[in-house]
Parts: C-alpha cells; structure tokens; sequence
C-alpha cells in the first residue's frame, strides 16, 4: 500500500472518534495544555510533549475497534502530525 494512501486512510478512520473524544472531554483535556484558551493553548500546541501527553490521555477512550485497529504508538505519531487539525479544536472557544 502507498504510503500517503496509508496516512489518508489512518486520517479518515481517526478524525471522527478523536473528534468526539475532544467534544466530550474538553474539561479534562484544556488543563494539559496548560490550561485557558487562546495564546497559552496554541504555544502548547507547538510543544510535542504537550501533544503526547493530551494523545496518550485520549488513546484509552477512543472506541475499542479503533483501538484494535490503531495501535498507540501510532496514534501518538497522527496526533502529533495532524496536531493543528486534530487538536486545533481545543483552542477554539466552546
């Protein structure tokens, strides 16, 4: 499979479920990027430890077929290079 067929896929089978997980945990998620919104969120953002630690939280709750599916590791690396996307969401006001 080609590789960048193999991202598009990952993309499309992980948007929806962490998109939800981000929705439903906002609360639990704003303060491991050093919480508030705005400035502060986006800076966290730019920082990956920062990123690998809201991904690792939101892992365990993504569905239990995706998780069978998409090992941790490499969640951890979509999240990490999908992060404006996928977590850009958390810094817009809610």
């Amino acid at each position: 499979m080609d590789p960048s067929t193999e991202a598009a896929g990952l993309s499309e089978k992980l948007t929806g479920p962490i998109t939800a997980v981000i929705d439903k945990r906002r609360a639990d998620l704003m303060p491991m990027l050093q919480g508030g919104a705005g400035q502060a969120a986006q800076s966290a953002l730019r920082d990956d430890e920062c990123v690998r630690k809201v991904a690792t939280f939101c892992y365990p709750l993504l569905p239990v077929l995706i998780r069978l599916a998409v090992k941790e590791p490499t969640f951890i690396s979509f999240v990490l290079n999908n992060r404006e996307k996928v977590l850009g969401r958390l810094t817009a006001p809610a």
